[in-house]
């Protein structure tokens, strides 16, 4: 199973564009998989909506060192477990994230159009942090503190990935917020997921957390923006009704939602 934790990986090769390229209708992402709704460029500028990430000695990074410190407690933990498959944003996988708090099964067969959104706004929102993640270049915790992290096979790509802000997280969140206006009667459930997904990257060791906090600031303005895009809206739409069905049908998550829960009660 390939892992696609590191999003510049899965994303932004295809979404660079030179002078002489024509800009593509919407956010290219490399062969095999979608591209975002939004038209390149087109994403929120973090670079506009964020601080610069807290400098040493500040307030603010001694939270971030708190947080971190309390977070390694919960190394090789279930909580440790569940941020681990966190990581994971290829699909199939990441579709079941939020299974068991939609109480469906979010796959190609039984929610072909809720599956597709999912994949295209991971492009949109992950996208939207790299202009801060390129300027300041953030190092990690796990490069401060020498201790592990959820996905070792990934750490020499990780070190070259800016911790600020976090993309996993804007990724996290953005789903959340689409999948509760997609299911409102699983609102809360689905936005407690949502949070405990971003709040994965610093179980993790491999955000502080700042980078999640304005990770999730990111997700939301990403929506925002997807609000504006007639396909997106039309996939959303969908989903709701293939939500309904999957429920009438008796599409029940196949992900196991007791581990789930243990980790994050864990957590």
């Amino acid at each position: 199973m390939k892992k696609f934790a590191w999003i510049a990986a899965t994303i932004a090769a295809g979404c660079a564009a030179t002078p002489t390229t024509q800009q593509p209708a919407a956010a290219q992402a490399p062969e095999g998989r979608p591209a975002g709704y939004l038209a390149s460029g087109a994403a929120p500028n973090s670079l506009t909506l964020l601080p610069a990430p807290p400098q040493a000695g500040s307030a603010a990074q001694a939270r971030d060192d708190d947080a971190s410190t309390d977070a390694l407690a919960m190394s090789g933990g279930p909580r440790w477990r569940l941020a681990t498959e966190d990581a994971e944003l290829g699909f199939p996988q990441a579709a079941e994230t939020f299974s068991c708090s939609l109480g469906v099964k979010v796959s190609p067969e039984t929610t072909p159009r809720l599956y597709t959104l999912l994949r295209r706004s991971l492009v949109d929102a992950g996208m939207s942090t790299y202009p801060t993640k390129n300027k300041y270049k953030r190092q990690r915790p796990f490069m401060v503190n020498h201790a592990p992290i959820c996905t070792p096979a990934i750490e020499a790509r990780l070190r070259n990935d800016g911790s600020y802000p976090s993309g996993h997280s804007a990724i996290g969140w953005a789903w959340a917020l689409i999948l509760a206006e997609a299911a409102p009667d699983r609102a809360d459930p689905v936005l407690a997921r949502g949070r405990a997904f971003s709040q994965s990257r610093v179980v993790c060791n491999v955000h502080w957390q700042s980078d999640v906090d304005e990770g999730r600031t990111m997700g939301a303005a990403a929506v925002a923006k997807l609000h504006d895009d007639a396909t997106f809206r039309a996939d959303l739409d969908a989903a709701r009704a293939e939500i309904t069905a999957a429920r009438v049908t008796g599409h029940l998550p196949t992900r196991d939602c007791g581990l789930e829960t243990a980790g994050l009660a864990a957590g």
